[in-house]
């Protein structure tokens, strides 16, 4: 069962997560063969602040 965990600024509607995870779910089906109820996504919404490329803040 795969567990697709996307973090990302905020910001983005429903509609918008709606319609990536369709994507993202579509995507796992095809490539991973596996059954689109077995699809979970997780949106994790993290403030621009708490992301760091080779220690700097992004």
């Amino acid at each position: 069962m795969p567990l697709i965990t996307v973090s990302m600024y905020p910001g983005r509607t429903q509609e918008q997560k709606d319609e990536y995870a369709k994507a993202i779910t579509k995507s796992a089906v095809e490539i991973l063969k596996t059954k689109e109820n077995h699809v979970i996504v997780i949106f994790e919404d993290n403030p621009k602040e708490n992301w760091f490329l080779a220690g700097n803040q992004l």
